[in-house]
């Protein structure tokens, strides 16, 4: 009887624990079949065609782009259009399907947009603002087995940089595309003189799919690879599409077009460069300190290497004292530079920001040697400005400043100011360079800001021609566009554009005036250039529409924006009115108008409108992270963790991870070391943050030999809080002003104070917020006890870094505020499933590896493979130094 019942019991066990697991089977089939279903999904809609067409006719360049989608799926999909456009084009037209666009002025637009806001009909459309591009975005839902046309049209005047035109299409289709094709069509009457194009993400193999024809006149490119050839790899889907499709090329000479319009372009070859007379203003104040003040170092040491012998030059430096190298401005011998250099290593950061007085100084030695005639009256001055902030000594008064700046110089030389950063006032530099016959320019906080300082010196460091003055004959032109420059650099150009009364141009003559151009024969001075024009009608294939008049059109609706800056109040508001008018009349999309694009009503739907807006570079909010690429800022360092932004993170073997959602890549590298290691992961000594690692190592060595090292400690100080955690895998230990705590990871617990909120949940995380701060987590990994080798361990990762100053450096650190790196010549790796490549970053070429990190934000026992790419060697050529620089003595150490 006894074991009768035990064998029923057991069979009655048995049976329930076979239907147990067949429910439990039926769960995982549901699971997967819904998991296989997103996928299937996000394949469901296929961008099959894809499509940018250029055309340029006398460095006026008219893009589409045409992209198309289609919805496989049984239900309607939501599909994205992102492109990136230049920072100096306007939007002509964009639609989609159904959608068209209307210009109109920006606040009948706003009150539009803001009526079907509240009815809750409208989705939004969106551009960031980059270094030379600004991104385009819409998003729209295709209803089920359909598809929709995206097409957008912008116009932009090709700028001549350093003897040469550049047009930047970025491409990022980010999957595979059946028709992908760029196209491009020049057409330059006065001759092209070279041209060269390539993409950053043509290998060797794809290189020759780039056809370039050109004739004395007219050149043709054109990309177009097969879908096999866009593939990363043979069989796989991913897109080796995905960077800069880049053309150059200049002229041999400048000429003008005529077609009731003209346009000249004043660029003449072979004249001598004009000495110039240059004051460097340096800000020095506390916020450049660290890798600012280190990069504005190191550009000035190859500026001054760049200085002529007959160049004049001196250098101030300022917080909230002002310095200067010398009390004038000396001649650039090789002695006196080499004395500069040693005065430039030796600029500290401290203090506060007084632009006014630095500015005012620069201006008075620049007069006091006008005025003892110690320049040639060819010589040019002027005054470079670099600052990363706010004026807060002194005159703080933007207005103020920029009054006294104008008065002061009286139009007696130029001001270039360069913004350092996201944080400076860019609409008031920029103003107050206007308002002094200069530009403002703004730098990146990134690993080539050296060579941003340096670029843009090379732009103004040769100047040819100053007060540059072209005359046409008043009885055949008008509506003139500026025909006064106050300088022409070397590999620049200047551009007029005007109507013509009378389209019979018989011995029509322009003459260029210029300081210092003086005929050798009698001395006075003298047109430095003269041409007759002859009227020139290119080919209509190379031309859309009326493009000469479009052209007048964008550089006056350009210098009347400058002018509403600039000018007086009255000038202010015609030069509003007149520039408003223009951009309606012609529907370009700028600062004074948006493209409402609406689609047609039906008896079910109202109108939905999108906005399509013009950014300009002082419109940016301070501290905006901006797009990635060769010509896009810095990224922020981005990871999920329960919706709240992580910067970077390191876990694992030790696993450093750095997310560059704009870029949809990543970085990674691990750091080898002995078990016991202390690592410096956050420093930061103008917030008082400091965050050390210490290493743990296995029980034991693995019969492979490898010795496994992962993070078992950290130590996290704030010493403004005067808070102080010591975080092990057994428990948190808190001190705050002598007092202590101790938190243990086996109970779900908080405590809050004043100045620190900590929150264990068990054996997961702790989350650690310090007062107007960063917030930190920390991950336990718990590992089955009885393992034979491996132990529990900790994964680090920051929320709110970019609460941290930009000093703040360490392992992790320095990548809070971004890293550019350039990825090329992708090939195969040692396994297949992992390519090799170089990878451009930091001045240096590594040899890096397409691989994965394992990322614990979401799902603390499994994580999720983020792919990156691997840099070798503990990380060296990316991290600032060497690993070993990080070792400390302590974890609560600095040294």
């Amino acid at each position: 009887l006894s074991l009768r019942v035990c064998v029923c019991v057991c069979f009655d066990f048995i049976v329930m624990l076979i239907s147990m697991y067949m429910h439990l089977y039926d769960i995982l089939i549901l699971i997967l079949n819904f998991s296989c279903d997103l996928y299937r999904s996000a394949l469901m809609v296929e961008v099959y065609s894809v499509k940018v067409a250029c055309k340029v006719a006398s460095r006026f360049a008219h893009t589409v782009i045409t992209s198309s989608a289609l919805n496989k799926a049984n239900s309607s999909q939501e599909v994205f259009f992102e492109v990136d456009l230049p920072k100096t084009a306007f939007i002509t037209n964009f639609s989609m399907s159904t959608y068209t666009g209307e210009v109109k002025e920006k606040e009948k637009a706003k009150k539009q947009y803001q009526k079907a806001v509240s009815t809750g009909q409208t989705a939004g459309l969106v551009k960031a603002s980059g270094r030379k591009m600004e991104k385009f975005s819409v998003s729209v839902n295709i209803a089920a087995n359909s598809n929709v046309t995206f097409i957008l049209t912008y116009e932009e005047l090709l700028q001549r940089k350093l003897g040469q035109y550049e047009i930047m299409t970025q491409v990022k289709p980010k999957q595979l595309v059946q028709h992908f094709e760029i196209v491009a069509d020049i057409y330059e009457p006065q001759g092209i003189a070279f041209l060269d194009a390539y993409g950053t993400f043509i290998s060797n193999e794809l290189l020759p799919l780039v056809e370039k024809t050109v004739t004395d006149k007219k050149a043709h490119i054109s990309f177009c690879p097969t879908m096999d050839q866009q593939r990363k790899c043979p069989g796989c889907d991913g897109t080796l599409i995905d960077g800069d499709f880049v053309i150059k090329y200049d002229v041999n000479r400048a000429e003008t077009l005529v077609n009731g319009y003209f346009v000249h372009f004043f660029a003449p070859p072979d004249l001598p460069r004009v000495p110039k007379n240059v004051v460097f203003v340096i800000d020095r104040s506390g916020s450049m300190s660290g890798n600012k003040m280190h990069q504005t170092r190191e550009a000035m040491l190859t500026i001054l290497n760049d200085l002529h012998e007959d160049d004049y030059f001196g250098i101030v430096t300022f917080d909230h004292h002002i310095s200067t190298w010398k009390g004038s401005l000396t001649k650039a011998t090789t002695g006196n530079v080499s004395e500069a250099k040693g005065f430039v290593k030796g600029i500290q950061h401290s203090g506060y920001t007084d632009i006014n007085g630095a500015l005012m100084k620069a201006v008075d030695i620049m007069m006091k040697d006008k005025q003892a005639n110690k320049f040639t009256e060819r010589s040019v001055s002027m005054i470079i400005l670099l600052t990363d902030g706010m004026p807060n000594s002194g005159v703080s008064s933007t207005p103020q400043i920029q009054e006294n700046v104008r008065d002061a110089m009286g139009g007696n030389m130029s001001l270039f100011c360069l913004g350092f950063g996201n944080d400076v006032d860019y609409s008031f530099l920029d103003v107050m360079s206007r308002q002094n016959q200069g530009l403002a320019r703004r730098i990146y906080e990134a690993s080539d800001a050296t060579v941003q300082l340096q670029g843009f010196y090379e732009e103004v460091a040769s100047p040819l021609l100053s007060e540059v003055d072209l005359h046409y004959p008043d009885n055949l032109v008008n509506s003139l566009t500026t025909s006064h420059y106050k300088q022409l650099f070397n590999g620049s150009e200047i551009v007029v554009a005007g109507r013509l009364t009378d389209n019979s141009l018989d011995n029509f003559l322009v003459e260029v005036f210029a300081k210092g151009v003086r005929n050798r024969q009698t001395g006075t001075t003298q047109h430095a250039s003269a041409q007759e024009w002859d009227i020139l009608y290119p080919e209509q294939e190379y031309i859309f529409g009326d493009f000469t008049e479009r052209l007048w059109a964008y550089l006056t609706i350009q210098q009347l924006l400058s002018k509403k800056e600039t000018g007086t109040a009255e000038e202010k508001g015609n030069a509003t009115a007149q520039a408003l008018e223009m951009s309606l009349q012609y529907s370009f999309v700028t600062p004074l108008t948006s493209m409402v694009v609406t689609k047609p009503k039906t008896e079910e739907e109202q109108e939905e409108p999108l906005i399509a807006d013009k950014l300009t570079e002082g419109m940016r909010p301070n501290g905006e992270q901006h797009l990635q690429g060769a010509e896009q800022p810095q990224p922020n360092l981005i990871l999920q963790l329960e919706q709240s932004v992580v910067d970077s993170a390191v876990d694992g073997d030790p696993h450093f991870m750095i997310e560059l959602p704009e870029q949809e890549d990543a970085l990674c590298f691990n750091i080898d070391d002995r078990p016991g290691t202390i690592f410096n992961l956050v420093r930061d000594q103008l917030a008082g943050v400091l965050v050390n690692g210490q290493t743990i190592g296995d029980k034991k060595v693995a019969p492979d030999g490898k010795v496994n090292t992962y993070f078992g400690r950290f130590g996290i100080v704030h010493q403004g809080l005067g808070v102080r955690l010591e975080v092990t895998t057994h428990d948190i230990t808190v001190s705050q002003n002598g007092k202590q705590a101790k938190l243990f990871w086996s109970d779900t617990a908080s405590l809050k104070g004043a100045n620190l909120d900590l929150q264990v949940t068990k054996d997961r995380s702790l989350t650690v917020t310090l007062r107007d701060s960063v917030r930190f987590v920390v991950i336990l990994h718990k590992v089955w006890k009885q393992h034979p080798y491996h132990q529990d361990y900790l994964g680090f990762y920051t929320l709110d870094s970019h609460l941290l100053s930009r000093s703040v450096h360490g392992l992790l650190g320095q990548f809070y505020h971004g890293v550019q790196f350039e990825v090329r010549d992708m090939r195969p790796g040692e396994e297949p499933e992992k390519p090799d490549a170089t990878m451009l970053v930091k001045g240096q070429e590594l040899t890096v590896t397409r691989g994965w990190q394992r990322d614990f934000s979401w799902d603390v026992k499994n994580g999720e493979n983020v792919p990156c790419w691997f840099i070798h060697s503990n990380g060296n050529g990316l991290i600032d130094g060497n690993h070993t620089d990080y070792i400390m003595s302590g974890l609560f150490k600095t040294v």
